[in-house]
């Protein structure tokens, strides 16, 4: 019809009559002859592209071990290091974002690991160990606590301060530990974190040489090692800890004393208020029996506060869990 218009006037004119905009009539124009084209013409790809299967030698290599953690600005300077070139950097972004890898590729790969199951009924069954960071007074300046714990009675089995994170200090303190500790072949297994340090060779070798299993969290899962991480919290929220340490010797001062609080002194919420000292020895029987007569005597003096008899003392858990299977009952 608009054609036919501006047969007899002026097309500009013809447009504004009806109120439509020259773009939007040119492009209807140019939609129609598109389609109508026998001859479509096809977009080719340079020769220079790179093919489907450089493509997917370039996702694999990103999704792999040593690079699924890194940018893919990281993974081009490093190949770039060892004297190979795949793509550019922006290639490697179209090649996640086909793959819908932007934001999930690290999430994918961590889903491979299989999840820790540990079960401790016993004290010295079950270590778990970490490395956490306290500050110096000096900017930027840390001192690095290594920590192993027995997850059964909570008790601080072995610990070290250093200058720095280390696996041959890691190796020292585990063994040193394993000897104060009595620890026989095939008694004991020992779960960390996926640190560095946690995945040496010199105490994976340790461990082989002593008779340990050891056990990893999966990467990016604080819950698969929650005991440690709870002792860092109480560590780190105790009253007394500073903000800042002035020197490695203050720090391993307060660290010794607060230590020794812990094991001794800590009435333990997850040991029913025992201290992770008496559980761990073996010495809570006695404190139970003094705070069920302790229950008994307060009972018989006034009975009408006790509506539901007399009451027991908390008792030490039977068993303790990291990551207990869903098809085991309470």
């Amino acid at each position: 019809m608009i054609n036919k218009l501006s047969e007899r006037i002026n097309l500009t004119r013809t447009l504004e009559n009806i109120g439509l905009p020259r773009s939007t009539y040119y492009y209807w124009v140019n939609q129609k002859n598109s389609n109508n084209s026998d001859s479509r013409r096809t977009k080719n790809k340079p020769s220079w592209s790179l093919s489907n299967q450089e493509r997917q030698t370039v996702l694999n290599i990103m999704n792999s071990e040593e690079y699924c953690d890194m940018s893919p600005a990281q993974i081009y300077h490093s190949l770039l290091d060892k004297d190979e070139y795949f793509c550019s950097i922006r290639t490697m972004y179209r090649i996640l974002s086909e793959n819908n890898q932007i934001k999930e590729r690290r999430q994918r790969r961590s889903s491979n690991y299989i999840k820790p199951e540990l079960l401790a009924s016993r004290p010295n069954q079950v270590w778990s160990w970490d490395i956490t960071k306290l500050k110096s007074c000096i900017k930027w300046t840390y001192y690095y606590l290594y920590v192993i714990l027995d997850i059964y009675s909570r008790y601080i089995v072995g610990w070290l301060l250093a200058y720095r994170e280390n696996s041959n200090l890691a190796k020292q303190l585990i063994y040193e530990t394993s000897l104060k500790q009595n620890i026989e072949r095939e008694q004991l297994t020992i779960h960390a974190d996926h640190g560095s340090s946690m995945r040496s060779k010199p105490v994976a070798f340790l461990l082989n040489d002593l008779g340990i299993v050891k056990s990893h969290s999966r990467p990016y899962q604080s819950n698969d090692n929650p005991y440690s991480e709870s002792q860092f919290k109480t560590l780190k929220y105790h009253p007394t800890f500073p903000e800042r340490f002035n020197s490695i010797e203050e720090a391993r001062e307060f660290c010794s004393t607060f230590f020794d609080w812990y094991n001794n002194n800590f009435y333990h919420s997850g040991l029913g208020y025992y201290t992770p000292g008496s559980v761990h020895y073996s010495t809570y029987s006695e404190v139970y029996l003094g705070r069920e007569k302790a229950l008994e005597k307060a009972f018989s003096r006034t009975p009408l506060r006790f509506r539901n008899g007399i009451p027991k003392p908390k008792k030490v858990p039977e068993f303790v869990w990291i990551n207990k299977p869903e098809d085991i009952k309470n």
